[in-house]
């Protein structure tokens, strides 16, 4: 798959595509169905199929003060968007030029002339352009002008309602990486570069992968059953803390995997962690045998957790 972004035009070989349009942070059941119209109409048609996205997000660029709330980043967007059968990923970069479009030059300009556009498929509530005067009646409208046709696919729901990224956000600070995963149809994964840190766990019998949680949302601090994928595809079970580490002096937020039967160099090396179950919250401890302690309970669970656990369906 060809990873595009919108300061250029679109290559030849690319346009006259189908483009799904939308954020897409997580991937979800109700991105899959956009996604999958958009693929099955360019199979159809015999045409290509792009799919794109926003980086930053929206949010990030008009309220840059807002915690960290991303479900995905730019790469793993890219891994799970070629796994759905896209030919090519294109970035719309929200900068200052994008965020002034008007709505009819977004169509015009952005999807015809530089995406090379010829279908769009997007959610029934998608808007966009300046002051999101965009939705999906006007894309209609304005595109079939141009020769461009849109269509809008409805929400996938459940028994509680509308699949959304807000619901997975807050299952998962919720401390319910299950339901979280449920909607998602995969584990929420937490990727970053193990560091170097102040090895304190491996002087205790439980060496840790350290990983920056960077701009990904902060589930609930705690001790979670992982699954760690490695650079080399093997996937490794484990426990990790995702919290500010109150034993300790000072604090610091870290992601911190345990690995178990496991002791390779890590460091410097892109991962993949992810959360499976919660087993209880982080907690400050009195002495390094008393953490030491619970940290054997906590694996010990993490292990009876994975033991049981099963692919999302």
């Amino acid at each position: 798959m060809e990873r595009l972004t919108s300061d250029r035009p679109v290559p030849d070989h690319l346009r006259g595509g189908v483009v799904a349009l939308g954020n897409f942070d997580g991937f979800h059941r109700g991105h899959q169905a956009v996604v999958g119209a958009a693929i099955a109409h360019g199979r159809a048609a015999g045409r290509p199929v792009l799919i794109a996205s926003f980086d930053p997000h929206p949010v990030r660029y008009f309220r840059p003060e807002t915690p960290p709330f991303r479900l995905t980043t730019l790469d793993q967007r890219a891994e799970l968007f070629a796994a759905a059968g896209a030919d090519a990923m294109l970035v719309f970069n929200f900068n200052d030029e994008l965020a002034n479009v008007q709505a009819d030059d977004f169509i015009t300009d952005w999807l015809i002339d530089r995406a090379g556009a010829s279908h769009v498929v997007t959610g029934e509530d998608f808007t966009f352009g300046k002051s999101r005067k965009g939705n999906v009646a006007m894309l209609a409208e304005v595109g079939a002008a141009h020769g461009l046709t849109a269509q809008a696919i409805g929400p996938v729901s459940d028994a509680k309602g509308p699949i959304s990224s807000s619901r997975i956000r807050w299952a998962l600070v919720e401390g319910d990486p299950v339901e979280a995963a449920r909607l998602l149809t995969r584990p929420f994964r937490i990727g970053g570069t193990v560091q170097h840190g102040d090895k304190v766990g491996r002087t205790i019998g439980f060496p840790t992968a350290n990983i920056d949680l960077g701009g990904y949302l902060r589930p609930k601090y705690g001790i979670y059953a992982v699954r760690a994928l490695l650079p080399d595809g093997r996937v490794v079970h484990g426990a990790a803390n995702i919290g500010i580490r109150p034993t300790f002096d000072p604090p610091k937020e870290l992601l911190e995997v345990h690995l178990f039967d496991f002791a390779e160099n890590l460091y410097d090396q892109s991962v993949e962690i992810e959360l499976i179950a919660w087993i209880r919250p982080e907690a400050k401890f009195d002495s390094l045998d008393a953490l030491t302690a619970q940290m054997d309970r906590d694996c010990a669970e993490a292990k009876r957790i994975l033991a049981a656990y099963s692919p999302v369906a």
